[in-house]
């Protein structure tokens, strides 16, 4: 992508140096303006719909598995790396939306990304509840991964780009409630559908096989994903484009049109002008050449790169998805049936959706760092104690307990903390090109973590492999101690001068 040059940016350098001036001394002009916060908060509530589709499309698979495997003849003898397939498909998906995102999301903007995402949700859904092939219902699975990785990475880059600098936070981590939302949407859509024919036998029987859920119960669980889908699509038509990119291809006039609407004249005027100083001063540091190559290579850029890319990973291997797309299996070696796993399901999603808000309310009280260090130790400590369960072969509500403590801990701080720094902490000129790069190795660490766990767990035994995640958390703990900034209640320019320039 052609550097933004100076010429387009025609601002002074006096009003460049007051501007930098008065934001680096907290001295924003309108720190209280009457912000249009009815119009902020529905243009992010439809942006982060990518996220309930999201959680949704990742977590359905889940309930759906006892039923699909039986049908395709997944769940006999000598199919273990057919069925770990089908439900770590979609991560491929994942991997190739999340780098088709940095491709194009710099060209053609965020919204027509989401309208994109949308598209894809839609046509998977349907896709998948429809097939009668195994192959086919890869693909179908693939295509909603591709969903998935343009979502994960545009809905809270969008958000953070469009909100005000001091409710960021609570914004982006919006995107985190819709995507907790999502889940628990697809686990009270599987445990209905079951519901409506259970199954009064234990798991993986060939009972299952000739059900009704075994053969249509399952279909209707991805199906139903196609509703919110179109919502989102018609929806994503009308909000606007985020104002940061619109600057960045000299759209002034149409960037403050959206910045005026949410805080006024006078926050549009200061936003518009800052945001461009960015722009500028990045432009002439690059000297015209190319810019996100160029930009990448330097090393402040590269250090901030490289935390992002293992904070990224770390939400993944701290181990927590494990749970939701192995659910079967944890709850069944807790000593659970097929109807005690569904409805333990939905307890695990209820609790994720209760502490997500918890995160809302903190993240610009307590800030980012103190919820990720939080969130480590929580983990690490939970690990020790569930590992320990399975050494001594505690079954049933205590083993319930302790993994509703690791969701709760999760959901109000790695989870939706993750996406909030990473949305935060890269320059404007290179965000959707570093942010695709990190959303590619999250999903490369969650394809690994997802394909790992049967091989590990039969290797270590169950207690050992939550102890290794709880190995894990320690490191993490230790890195976002030593690296990880302080971002809440900064300006995304403002955050950019501190880490970059």
């Amino acid at each position: 992508m052609p550097v933004i040059k100076s010429k387009h940016n025609e601002i002074s350098d006096a009003l460049m140096t007051t501007v930098a001036e008065r934001s680096r001394a907290g001295e924003r002009p309108a720190t209280n303006p009457s912000y249009n916060l009815k119009f902020v908060w529905l243009i992010c509530l439809v942006a982060a719909m990518g996220g309930l589709l999201f959680g949704y499309d990742w977590v359905v698979i889940g309930g759906a598995k006892p039923f699909y495997e039986a049908y395709f003849g997944l769940s006999g003898e000598g199919q273990e790396w057919l069925a770990g397939w089908a439900i770590s498909s979609a991560l491929v998906g994942c991997l190739g939306g999340a780098l088709l995102s940095g491709m194009i999301t710099d060209k053609l903007g965020r919204k027509k990304i989401l309208i994109g995402a949308a598209l894809m949700f839609t046509a998977s859904a349907i896709w998948t509840a429809l097939t009668e092939d195994f192959n086919a219902f890869i693909l179908a699975r693939v295509l909603g991964g591709v969903g998935i990785g343009l979502a994960s990475n545009v809905s809270p880059m969008y958000i953070a780009e469009i909100s005000p600098a001091h409710l960021r936070g609570r914004f982006v981590s919006i995107n985190q409630l819709t995507i907790v939302v999502g889940v628990l949407a697809a686990q009270l859509v599987n445990l209905a559908i079951y519901s409506s024919h259970p199954i009064e036998t234990e798991i993986a029987t060939e009972v299952i096989a000739d059900s009704w859920n075994g053969q249509l119960g399952w279909r209707w669980m991805f199906a139903a994903e196609a509703i919110p889908a179109l919502l989102f699509f018609v929806l994503a038509l009308v909000i606007p484009e985020s104002p940061r990119w619109l600057l960045k291809q000299h759209k002034a006039k149409q960037a403050h049109a959206v910045l005026e609407k949410i805080g006024g004249k006078q926050y549009a005027d200061f936003e518009v002008q800052d945001i461009q100083q960015t722009l500028a001063l990045q432009a002439q540091r690059d000297d015209n050449k190319l810019i996100d190559i160029e930009t990448l290579r330097n090393p402040k850029v590269l250090k901030i790169l490289g935390l992002g890319m293992f904070i990224a990973a770390f939400q993944q291997w701290c181990g927590i998805n494990v749970i939701f797309n192995y659910a079967q299996e944890i709850f069944s070696a807790a000593g659970y049936d097929v109807s005690g796993m569904m409805f333990n399901i939905v307890i695990t999603g209820v609790v994720n959706l209760v502490f997500t808000f918890v995160a809302i309310k903190t993240v610009d009280r307590w800030g980012r760092r103190p919820l990720m260090l939080f969130g480590s130790a929580g983990l690490m400590i939970t690990y020790a104690i569930l590992g320990a369960c399975y050494y001594f072969e505690v079954k049933g509500l205590v083993v319930l307990l302790v993994v509703l403590v690791a969701i709760a801990c999760y959901a109000m701080t790695l989870a939706p903390i993750t996406w909030v720094l990473l949305s935060e902490i890269f320059p404007n000129r290179i965000r959707g090109a570093a942010m695709s790069i990190c959303v590619s190795v999250l999903w490369i660490a969650c394809f690994a973590l997802t394909v790992t766990f049967k091989p590990i767990n039969a290797a270590l035994g169950a207690a050992s492999t939550f102890w290794l995640y709880g190995f894990i958390c320690l490191v993490g703990f230790w890195v976002i101690k030593v690296m990880v900034p302080e971002t809440k209640g900064k300006s995304l320019e403002d955050i950019e001068r501190e880490l970059v320039d």
